[in-house]
């Protein structure tokens, strides 16, 4: 079974190890594409036998797309460097046989922390990750993109996900992806008006608290739907003021 694994990566020099240790008993050929990182992260990767190929960032899907051309296989599994393969996932990719398989890809759950303390609310997040790229392929989106097919098998399997070292280490990458995400909704051609940021805030924490049952997962829960409340109301809220801006 040949598969190559792509990790996009940019100053992951505390995360870049694991990873790629977490994906060498099922991958064969590693390729990193970095965005011009400017700490040991690329020279950790190559001491590690991964390929490092040097592109700045063109956005999610853009920079993972970027990457399958490298690669020697047909299969690509596609890793976050906040990732990390769970025992039961590599055990389950070893269990498939690429060859002959129906599927263009494969989905895992994903298991979120913060810090040590695992989002339960936010489980399972599907995320496909293993693909057949002479089928399928990343789509073009510069936000949080995903693998363009219907003809998925998800498998009972888990990534790791370290986002975030702390709730504070959360709010800080919250206010960095919300000018992002007013940026790139307004690029899409979308519009906002002076009650969207109340309407998606309470939104947001309604669906959170209620209908994702985080009210009873503790202060993990309420901490979750007050941050994603607040990223959903100022989203909004930026996207107004560029507007207003914009028509100054």
């Amino acid at each position: 079974m040949k598969i190559t694994a792509t990790i996009i990566t940019l100053n992951e020099e505390k995360n870049i190890e694991e990873v790629i240790k977490s994906v060498q008993t099922v991958c064969d050929e590693i390729i990193v594409i970095d965005s011009l990182s400017n700490d040991r992260t690329c020279e950790i990767a190559e001491n590690l036998g991964a390929k490092v190929i040097k592109q700045a960032y063109l956005g999610d899907g853009p920079q993972k797309a970027f990457g399958t051309q490298f690669a020697s296989n047909d299969w690509i599994l596609s890793i976050d460097a906040d990732e990390r393969l769970d025992l039961n996932a590599i055990e389950e990719i070893k269990k498939i046989d690429l060859n002959s398989t129906n599927y263009d890809a494969f989905s895992f759950a994903r298991k979120t922390f913060v810090g040590k303390n695992y989002i339960k609310l936010w489980y399972p997040d599907r995320v496909t990750r293993l693909y057949n790229q002479k089928k399928c392929a990343y789509s073009i989106a510069k936000g949080h993109a995903r693998v363009e097919t219907k003809n998925i098998k998800d498998l009972k399997a888990d990534m790791l996900h370290y986002s975030y070292d702390d709730y504070v280490h959360m709010v800080r990458t919250t206010e960095k992806f919300i000018k992002r995400g007013a940026i790139l909704a307004l690029e899409d051609g979308q519009e906002a008006n002076n009650f969207d940021p109340i309407i998606h805030g309470v939104g947001a924490l309604f669906k959170t608290l209620v209908l994702k049952g985080g009210m009873f997962h503790g202060i993990n829960g309420w901490n979750v739907a007050v941050i994603s409340a607040f990223s959903s109301y100022m989203k909004y809220a930026v996207m107004l003021d560029m507007q207003k801006q914009k028509n100054k």
